[in-house]
């Protein structure tokens, strides 16, 4: 038996109306296409801080938040530390250009941060951004690190007591704030476990900087050719310490540029060979390098007190046997990066996004 919809409708108390558009809604026209629109919201949230809270992008609220505030702590504080220096001049000789070049570096970059985050400009910026700021925080805070210990021990102590020494340990101290506050940021934005992030977050990332900073330091204590010259064993150690350093720096380099993709191997062999060489190579140069400095058999010297200079403490200037020494520790601190380096690359399963 066959009703009319409205007779139908009528019959089950609906208006026609009504049946007409529930009939639409269940058997579309073919010459009636039905166009679904729909609404995306899209957030951006940062799990990478630690903190679960969401970042505000392109917005003057986004220095409220935990890490915006940090970064205005790393932006002050390395402001007036270099501003404390400068305003009486206490940063002649190489530790103090050293430790001023620290701070107005680690003061631009953050600033550039900083406005890159508050104009969303994170898109248009040349470097990976997922890998950027991680890198420097970890740069930066080890080169705040080597201010706070060099400048007062190299510098602040032979100052005369006045305006000049008391602006210089003020400065020290602001130094080591700094130096706290980008540790922080390290620690809130590295990768945790089972998170998809950009590989200098990670442990292994985090170590390539260390590595390369440490071989930096070993570049600054062999400034002096006569600790090496004359010497091949000393001067494979020397190419060692090039050589991974050029390594590492390519690594980091193809992380910030997101052009790992261009190697003729996967990214993960390619870490994970990296580091296999170079713990080879750290491990001969920590075996020679004390070998020939100070043994006296190969013509090494044992004892501080007989080396020329070392007698007596000078500013600015630090003897070549100290300098010698500091080489086989940081030697010795750099090996143990890689080894570290090694074990995680192996571990690491890396997902780029």
């Amino acid at each position: 038996m066959f009703l009319h919809p409205q007779g139908e409708a009528r019959a089950g108390g609906l208006d026609p109306r009504v049946w007409n558009l529930l009939r639409a809604l269940s058997f579309p026209s073919p010459a009636m296409p039905v166009t679904v629109t729909r609404t995306t919201i899209t957030t951006t949230t940062t799990s990478s801080s630690g903190l679960g809270s969401s970042t505000i992008v392109g917005s003057p609220r986004a220095l409220t938040q935990p890490l915006g505030l940090l970064r205005l702590l790393q932006l002050v504080s390395t402001c007036v530390a270099f501003s404390l220096v400068a305003s009486v001049g206490a940063w002649t000789g190489p530790m103090g250009n050293w430790s001023m070049f620290t701070w107005c570096f680690c003061f631009a970059v953050t600033l550039i941060i900083l406005i890159v985050e508050l104009a969303g400009l994170q898109a248009r910026f040349p470097l990976s951004w997922r890998n950027f700021p991680i890198t420097f925080a970890c740069y930066a805070a080890l080169f705040c690190l080597s201010s706070s210990i060099i400048y007062p021990t190299t510098y602040v102590q032979f100052l005369p007591h006045g305006r000049s020494r008391d602006h210089a340990i003020a400065a020290t101290a602001f130094s080591c704030i700094a130096c706290v506050a980008y540790a922080t940021e390290v620690a809130w934005t590295r990768a945790r476990p089972g998170e998809i992030t950009g590989y200098m977050a990670t442990v292994p990332g985090l170590l390539k900087v260390l590595e390369t900073f440490v071989a930096c330091i070993i570049f600054a204590f062999i400034s002096s050719t006569q600790l090496y010259q004359h010497k091949p064993a000393l001067e494979w150690c020397v190419a060692v310490y090039a050589i991974c350093f050029i390594l590492a720096a390519v690594a980091i380099l193809l992380n910030l540029g997101d052009c790992t993709n261009m190697l003729p191997i996967p990214f993960p062999s390619f870490l994970s060979g990296l580091a296999l060489l170079s713990v080879l190579l750290y491990a001969t140069a920590l075996v020679l390098w004390p070998l020939y400095q100070f043994d006296e058999k190969y013509g090494g010297q044992p004892q501080r007190s007989k080396e020329h200079g070392c007698s007596t403490s000078h500013a600015h200037y630090v003897c070549d046997w100290d300098r010698r020494l500091a080489v086989a520790i940081l030697t010795a601190i750099n090996l143990l990066a890689y080894v570290a380096d090694l074990v995680y690359s192996a571990r690491l399963v890396f997902v780029r996004v």
